[in-house]
């Protein structure tokens, strides 16, 4: 039985992160090849999307596979020789669980342990085209038409940069502090600055560095030349976002989700995304479940499931996904509904599949 479905999971994991790809192509890469970008750097910006498209697109090539699997099983008649050799077809569940249990795990490993480390890097490699060729800068909004490109750093540190010039050069800088949404400890502005590639030490110059006590201005110091250590510096096109929430360590996550809670803070970006955390891979579970169910029915039922109804309930999983993910970021929907909802539904489904079998 694996052996037909196991073909399968590849293939639609193969086509998945394709498919994710091909919308990094069209969104981000495509324009910045046209602008001219360092094709290597944007080579390794689309490796690094590879761990976030893994993750995501084991439980859809799951439901894919098993689907496509068992109805090909179904149509020819080696579910019925199950049952004439005595074995149930309620056995189906057994191996398709298991393989499920494993696509789990293996998501959420995928997930946490190599997914936030390849955007920390990739958010650092679009810094690096973005100084490599400034024209770059004004994709998505930042750096075009008047509006500053941001950088933020491993400090807490909003970088913001009016113009950006050949080999590092930038102009118009301001520099504020933040941290855990508290109002800026020091704003630092300077004429011009430089960022040598691969330092993590920012030159300034001709600036002004000015620290705040109670929102208020404490000291001003005016220098000529300065040097600011910064860290994983990064810079993003899409309207100059930081680091997403579900893109954090479960741990980090985890803290920032208590301390917002225990400040009554509604943050519902960082709640969605520490349910997505678990409800995202559970998603294979409940797909392997809805899989052999739909199986055991069809069979009871003598129907066979087309190749264009598994595409149809496979694009209807990503879609339901869409939805509520984006309604339980926008608070819209609580966070364990926007999360846990499409494994619901493919959960009860398969239990309504069931029951409707049973009595057949």
């Amino acid at each position: 039985m694996l052996e037909e479905i196991l073909p399968f999971l590849l293939a639609g994991l193969a086509v998945t992160i394709l498919l994710l790809l091909l919308a990094a192509l069209q969104a981000v890469i495509a324009p910045l090849l046209a602008k001219g970008a360092n094709p290597l750097l944007v080579a390794k910006l689309v490796a690094l999307q590879l761990p976030y498209a893994v993750s995501q697109g084991l439980p859809i090539a799951l439901l894919f596979a098993t689907l496509l699997g068992l109805s090909r099983l179904s149509a020819d008649s080696e579910i019925k020789a199950m049952q004439a050799s005595g074995v149930s077809p309620a056995r189906l569940f057994g191996p398709v669980m298991a393989l499920g249990l494993i696509v789990t795990l293996l998501s959420f490993a995928v997930g946490e342990l190599l997914t936030p480390r390849a955007k920390v890097q990739a958010l650092s490699v679009q810094r690096e085209i973005v100084l490599d060729n400034p024209r770059v800068a004004g994709l998505g909004g930042p750096g075009a038409g008047g509006k500053a490109l941001v950088l933020r750093d491993a400090f807490g540190r909003a970088i913001s940069v009016a113009d950006v010039e050949p080999g590092g050069e930038l102009r118009g800088l301001s520099i504020a502090s933040l941290r855990g949404g508290e109002v800026a400890r020091e704003i630092i502005t300077a004429r011009r600055g430089h960022l040598n590639a691969g330092s993590n030490v920012l030159e300034l110059f001709d600036g002004q560095r000015i620290t705040y006590q109670n929102e208020k201005p404490s000291t001003v110091l005016s220098f000529e030349r300065g040097t600011l250590p910064v860290q994983d510096l990064q810079a993003s096109f899409k309207g100059g976002d930081e680091l997403k929430p579900v893109f954090l360590p479960l741990r980090v996550l985890w803290k920032r989700v208590q301390d917002y809670r225990a400040q009554n803070i509604n943050a519902p970006q960082e709640f969605t995304a520490l349910q997505r955390k678990f409800a995202e891979p559970v998603a294979a579970l409940c797909m392997a479940f809805f899989a052999a169910a739909l199986a055991v029915f069809s069979f009871r039922s003598n129907l066979n499931i087309g190749l264009v109804w598994v595409l149809l309930l496979t694009f209807l999983y990503y879609a339901t996904w869409s939805v509520f993910r984006v309604m339980g970021e926008n608070g819209a929907l609580p966070a364990v509904l926007a999360a846990w909802t499409p494994d619901a539904l493919y959960l009860l489904a398969g239990v309504g599949l069931l029951w409707v079998a049973a009595r057949r």
